[in-house]
């Protein structure tokens, strides 16, 4: 059925024709003031696309009239940044630890420095304030696998762990469950020793043979107490931190098929006045040595 066009009575304005009980649509024009408005908007976002980077096309994109682009403008930024602290990140990088803790002013610089690289480039995995993840050292605590010197921090943060460094620290357990060295029930019996001698979790149990298979296989890297051995990379296992987790689940995943982190050797990749900043950084967090 054709639609009736009418005018109102009371408005005067024409009527669509569509009508719902009783009630007739107006068919209101815009105000001219916002249809201006909309043209105009419509035409300055045309010239956006034409003079700013807008189009994807491809693998790329129009770059626009201009040739603007904002990550340009940022590393500009940082160039003029970086520009600005070479000096000081010069005397960092050439001046021994003492002295730069000696210089109120180049200690605030390398702290601050450290802070910044410790954000972009440690924090995803040893936490905000190097609290610390499953599988990532807790930088804050103290527990130290290979060291906690600024000398130590240093040679980590340069070569890494097991990274492709040929300086990287480097240490393997060996996986005694999955290449058959014990048998699983000998890894329970270590386990029980280890979670209840170690870890602090007596259970009234007898260990002794789990203590003897400890003696004959772990006590050569962990020590006869537990006390680690830095010099091997074997971590400290008498202690309150812990770097898979205190559950004793966890003490037999790691000694049947152990898991081996690997950190990335930033030398490559930071200078060298960044890394003894970052390295001043992490020993501040409270467990430097």
């Amino acid at each position: 059925m054709p639609t009736k066009i009418e005018k109102d009575a009371i408005s005067g304005q024409d009527t669509t024709g569509h009508e719902w009980d009783g009630l007739k649509e107006l068919n209101t024009p815009l105000p001219k003031w916002w249809v201006y408005v909309f043209f105009a908007c419509i035409a300055w976002a045309a010239g956006l696309c034409v003079l700013y980077p807008s189009i994807p096309y491809g693998r790329g994109y129009f770059h626009g009239l201009l040739g603007y682009s904002s990550r340009r403008n940022v590393d500009a930024d940082v160039a003029k940044l970086v520009d600005q602290r070479k000096d000081s990140m010069d005397k960092i990088a050439a001046m021994p630890f003492d002295a730069i803790k000696a210089d109120p002013a180049l200690m605030e610089v390398a702290l601050t420095s450290g802070r910044i690289t410790f954000a972009d480039n440690c924090q995803p995995c040893h936490g905000a304030g190097g609290g610390g993840n499953p599988g990532y050292p807790a930088l804050a605590a103290g527990a130290w696998i290979w060291g906690g010197t600024l000398t130590d921090i240093q040679q980590t943060v340069t070569h890494g762990i097991r990274s492709a460094d040929p300086d990287a620290r480097n240490s393997a357990m060996p996986r005694f469950g999955a290449d058959g060295t014990l048998k699983p029930a000998e890894i329970e019996a270590v386990a029980d020793y280890v979670w209840a001698t170690f870890y602090g979790h007596a259970e009234g149990k007898d260990v002794s043979a789990g203590a003897k298979i400890f003696a004959e296989n772990c006590a050569a890297c962990h020590g006869d107490q537990g006390q680690g051995n830095r010099d091997m990379g074997a971590p400290k296992l008498a202690s309150k931190v812990h770097l898979y987790g205190d559950s004793r689940e966890a003490i037999v995943h790691q000694v049947n098929l152990p898991r081996q982190g690997v950190m990335p050797n930033w030398g490559t990749r930071l200078s060298p006045g960044t890394i003894k900043a970052v390295s001043l950084y992490v020993h501040s967090l409270g467990g430097g040595e």
